[in-house]
């Protein structure tokens, strides 16, 4: 479609907030004509879509949607379906994807502006909780880095710590960055078992102890990290299943989105009341990379915002499922 193409190529070239809640406003009409789902959601709460002008008057659609709606806008047969994570009995997010491309220059223009060109990485991938089921967002983000950066040394792996171990021990003098992305409580399996003092590497974590550890304070996880491996920071990866975008903290907890996302934070108590800076709630998210689906939801994660590009996400609402992000509060 001509409306949709036009808007594709509008998401990547966001300059300001002009820009930005131009495009959401026009992103937001298009789900409501073409995203059932959403239609009807926007309807029940009784919103005039016509009298929508800001990104702060537009209804996010609480995530639990995802995991028994086809949430998608325009009809479509999917190049895949990435699904959430979860423990046994849970039912899991789905998220139709129409455009993998439309991911894929999402993460890579992320990526790239956040840590530079991935050709300039070895990137080395920890992630054995996703590579053992299918439909992982996650993994096909890594898989596609790594690819990218044309470097032999890179690659996934699963409980082989030995090996990884040697292949870090290798890397140290290459003139390459070395980035390490990991899930959490895998990345602690390696600390305890094979500590080595790599100072230059870059250390990612993401998706939590999936119930394998022990939960700790971010804190104590971090220096735990920063002891074993001899580093200064540790960087955090917060993303979803279903978003198509994702935030990078470089050190203190600190998360950073691209221009084509916004994170704010709603009233606890009163979920269509946002917050001021510096105020803990649920955070709601736009992430316009969400075009053929929805690109305004409400998680089940708490967070306060710091700015208009920074937030801390500080856990999860009580009883809500473990998923693929990280669990720690700071």
């Amino acid at each position: 479609m001509p409306e949709t193409k036009a808007l594709e190529k509008r998401i990547f070239s966001i300059t300001n907030s002009l820009s930005f809640n131009e495009l959401a406003v026009d992103i937001f009409h298009f789900q409501y004509r073409n995203n059932p789902v959403y239609h009807q959601f926007v309807d029940l709460l009784g919103v005039n879509p016509s009298a929508i002008r800001h990104d702060t008057e537009i209804p996010f659609l609480p995530i639990e949607f995802f995991k028994d709606q086809k949430v998608c806008s325009g009809e479509f047969e999917p190049e895949t379906i990435f699904t959430s994570s979860g423990t046994s009995g849970q039912v899991n997010s789905q998220h139709y994807i129409k455009s993998l491309n439309l991911y894929e220059q999402s993460f890579v223009t992320q990526f790239t502006q956040q840590f530079g060109a991935p050709d300039n990485f070895v990137l080395l991938a920890l992630l054995p909780s996703y590579l053992e089921r299918e439909g992982s967002s996650l993994v096909y983000m890594v898989e596609k880095l790594i690819g990218l950066t044309r470097d032999p040394s890179s690659g996934f792996y699963l409980h082989n710590y030995e090996q990884l171990a040697q292949v870090l021990n290798n890397l140290k003098k290459p003139s390459k960055k070395v980035l390490l992305i990991g899930v959490t409580y895998a990345l602690l399996d390696l600390a305890e078992t094979y500590p080595i003092h790599f100072p230059k590497l870059i250390l990612m974590e993401t998706g939590g102890m999936k119930g394998k550890r022990k939960e700790l304070l971010r804190t104590e996880m971090h220096d735990i990290l920063k002891a074993a491996f001899g580093i200064e920071n540790v960087c955090s990866e917060y993303g979803m299943t279903e978003l198509l975008s994702q935030a990078y903290s470089l050190k203190d907890g600190v998360f950073e989105h691209p221009p084509w996302m916004k994170v704010m934070i709603r009233d606890m108590n009163d979920p269509l009341t946002l917050l001021d800076n510096g105020k803990t709630g649920g955070m709601n998210i736009i992430d316009l990379a969400n075009l053929y689906s929805c690109s305004f939801i409400a998680t089940k994660d708490l967070g306060r915002k710091i700015d208009d590009r920074s937030f801390e996400m500080l856990g999860r609402y009580d009883n809500s499922d473990v998923r693929g992000c990280n669990l720690m509060i700071s």
